[in-house]
């Protein structure tokens, strides 16, 4: 064993345990801070059976110091300091989709980040039990906190690239086979046409927006005079856009603008729809209970986006242009190259529906 030499202060120290039974004798100590009266905070990085052992477990942390804590911070906490730093970037819908992600993890809320496994995440993508495009948000949320975790030690691998969801694939156990509405049920929202939700219903119907898009629209971002508005936060780069206004409905979208008291366009009894349960506050206030009393049954709201594109289709509208309408991603090159329409060329196209 080479003899100790004096170490620069700071930068930690060695020292021998007294005891002749203890197998590992040499505890090495570094200073991680200094208390309210000046004293140093000392952390153990652990015991060495060999001097030389500890000496390279000293140097190795001084070359690279790392955060005590990080062995103890759990999911939760992962979760929180990712999320205060990634949902300021992203849309209103994709926070409230990794917040749904989320609350399916609800097993590893307390779990010490560093010692969950692939098992551990799997087992949450098993017992998900929703459907494939919810579990490819799962996915993502469990991908992207471990890349956040991992170069913070908080983690000494990226488990979340074990996790599969492909066997998930051909399973949908929610989903739900969409059917359009009829001109006989679109006759009958346009007879009671006076109400607001039935405003509504025409106004997703003719514009083929998604729900999400629709309800967080704001005022600043509708072009009334030109006749369409600016979606400017989508789930996709394709589903920013601008969406053509169609002539007979140009009225209720005129009509929201003036009697809205908030930024957004969409307002009913006094309230709008941008909190984040927005979403169910219409679907259960509103549009439920609209399907209702017209005797629709039960009808899912995005049928009104379905709707939109099978009248685009049997009006035999150029694809590219049903592309730009929806916010599609195109399929073809054509469709892809073809992002430069005029919005005159679309709202001519809506209108033809």
């Amino acid at each position: 064993m080479a003899k100790p030499m004096k170490r620069a202060n700071g930068t930690g120290s060695i020292v021998k345990v007294m005891g002749k039974r203890r197998r590992k004798p040499y505890e090495v100590l570094v200073t991680t801070g200094r208390s309210d009266d000046g004293k140093q905070i000392r952390k153990s990085l652990g015991y060495f059976e060999k001097y030389d052992e500890a000496v390279i477990a000293l140097h190795n942390y001084n070359q690279n110091p790392y955060d005590f804590t990080a062995g103890k911070i759990t999911f939760r906490e992962v979760y929180q300091k990712w999320s205060a730093e990634k949902f300021p970037t992203i849309s209103k819908s994709n926070v409230n989709a990794y917040q749904a992600a989320y609350k399916r993890c609800t097993p590893l809320f307390d779990k010490p980040f560093k010692d969950i496994r692939p098992d551990d995440l799997q087992y949450m993508v098993d017992t998900a039990d929703c459907n494939y495009p919810t579990l490819r948000k799962l996915e993502s949320l469990l991908s992207q906190l471990f890349k956040y975790a991992l170069p913070r030690k908080y983690t000494d691998m990226n488990y979340a690239m074990a996790v599969n969801i492909k066997k998930f694939k051909d399973k949908n156990p929610n989903q739900r086979n969409r059917t359009a509405f009829t001109d006989d049920q679109i006759a009958k929202v346009k007879a009671v046409d006076s109400t607001d939700v039935a405003k509504t219903v025409l106004m997703l119907i003719y514009s083929g927006m998604r729900i999400g898009e629709f309800l967080n629209l704001k005022k600043a971002d509708c072009h009334l005079d030109e006749r369409y508005v600016d979606v400017i936060a989508a789930k996709t780069v394709n589903g920013i856009r601008k969406v053509p206004i169609a002539d007979k409905t140009l009225a209720y979208w005129q009509y929201f603008f003036d009697k809205s008291g908030s930024e957004y366009l969409v307002s009913m009894d006094g309230r709008d729809f941008s909190e984040d349960r927005g979403y169910t506050a219409y679907k259960d206030t509103y549009w439920t209970p609209f399907m209702e009393t017209l005797e629709f049954g039960k009808r899912d709201i995005h049928e009104t986006r379905h709707t939109c594109s099978t009248m685009l289709h049997e009006a035999e509208i150029y694809p590219p242009k049903i592309a730009r309408i929806l916010g599609h991603t195109g399929k073809t090159i054509a469709e892809n190259v073809y992002t430069h329409l005029d919005i005159q060329e679309l709202i001519e196209a809506i209108n033809k529906i």
